[in-house]
């Protein structure tokens, strides 16, 4: 993985890292990429379904569909994994027309183990198939309301930990159990996150270069408080939506002094975006930092024939270039325009191809700015309570049916 910037803030690094190697004593997932995954793995064996169907929401499908979207194309995988995520009565429909149910096993997933939008597509499902537990397999919390259905229906379960937040899931059994039984090494997700965990916690590369950013986000959150996420891969395309939700959910807050605070995420593709928001970058209000997040391999070689179009023959000079060349030039021109101007926030992300270590330090990496960000502005990163008041006015209006 390699990496380049274009700011360089100075302020002390030392309370704050502190700071959160004392949080690691109440956060859990820190020490998540330094797990034994052979639970997962050996649960895996044994399934015999081909169609692997998710039931869930937010963090419990966002860092597992990021993973596998990722990763789908690349791996010779023998199962099908779908996502059933949102109570849209269509997506449902259409999500389920092409799956053989009876040859399907559904991973419910919900932290609280009450989360409506996952229990109530749960209930749907039921109305279709029989469900039991050669067919389910619950992921929760140990007390949950859910645990005690799967216990009385002797399901398999697997627990989430108290202290491991939904959208800091992805290394837990949340995305570790469906993304081993598709048949992604687990083992080498872990190994990836890992190394991002000992080279932060050991004050090596990883240390330096996310305080540093995380400082300069925060010093400069009233100027730049809009942070653009612009993947030059169609595949990082969960990658973009889980980060909105992980930086938008944790970082959107009241601090200590009553102030509100919070940074706005915003996740794009290139080279498409490159047609519609890199004019408002360039052009528009300098309210943005940018982070392009380049592939470096694409193990493919598909090329541009040298096919000729008459009156088009000046564009002559692409035939034969490789598209993965030129999906990486794409993206090295738009980080010259972007550091042309001068006054534009932006950094590089490279990361080292397809494979399950690249995304997953990517995304753990992304999730200890996260909470560094969170440091800085003194904040609770891992709590919620913008979200759970809405929950609590649904729930009211359906008990009461208004």
């Amino acid at each position: 993985m390699h990496y380049r910037h274009n700011f360089n803030p100075t302020i002390s690094d030392e309370e704050i890292f502190d700071n959160i190697l004392d949080e690691q004593e109440l956060i859990g997932y820190y020490s998540l990429p330094l797990q034994d995954p052979s639970i997962y793995k050996e649960y895996a064996k044994g399934v015999k379904q081909k169609n692997i169907v998710v039931i869930g929401i937010g963090g419990s499908t966002l860092g597992t569909y990021a993973i596998y979207k990722y990763l789908k194309h690349s791996k010779e995988l023998t199962k099908k994994l779908y996502f059933l995520e949102t109570t849209d009565p269509i997506d449902i429909e259409s999500k389920l027309e092409n799956v053989d149910l009876n040859d399907t096993l559904f991973i419910v997933i919900s932290k609280s183990g009450t989360t409506i939008e996952t229990i109530s597509i749960f209930k749907y499902i039921h109305s279709l198939v029989s469900i039991d537990k050669n067919n389910c397999v619950v992921v929760t919390e140990h007390d949950s309301k859910l645990k005690t259905y799967a216990d009385a229906n002797g399901m398999k379960s697997f627990e989430i930990p108290k202290n491991v937040g939904g959208r800091f899931s992805v290394f837990s059994a949340v995305g570790l159990l469906p993304l081993a039984i598709v048949g992604i090494n687990i083992d080498d997700l872990l190994k990836g996150a890992k190394m991002v965990h000992q080279s932060f916690f050991n004050k090596r590369n990883f240390y330096k270069r996310l305080i540093n950013k995380a400082r300069f986000l925060v010093e400069y959150k009233n100027s730049f408080n809009v942070n653009v996420v612009f993947s030059y891969s169609s595949r990082l395309e969960g990658f973009n939506k889980w980060y909105i939700q992980l930086w938008g959910e944790s970082l959107g807050k009241v601090d200590i002094n009553s102030t509100r605070q919070g940074l706005t995420p915003i996740g794009i593709i290139g080279p498409i975006d490159q047609h519609s928001f890199l004019q408002l970058i360039i052009e528009g209000k300098r309210d943005k930092t940018v982070t392009v997040i380049k592939v470096e391999n694409f193990y493919n070689h598909l090329k541009i024939p040298p096919v000729k179009l008459e009156g088009l023959e000046e564009l002559d000079y692409i035939d034969n270039l490789e598209f993965s060349k030129l999906i990486n030039k794409q993206a090295d021109a738009t980080i010259e325009s972007i550091n042309n101007v001068n006054d534009i926030p932006c950094d590089v992300i490279t990361i080292d191809g397809m494979c399950e270590s690249a995304i997953a330090a990517l995304m753990y990496e992304y999730e200890l700015l996260t909470s560094l960000c969170a440091k800085f502005m003194y904040i609770d990163a891992y709590n919620q309570p913008g979200v759970e008041s809405g929950k609590k006015i649904l729930k009211e209006k359906l008990i009461k049916n208004i």
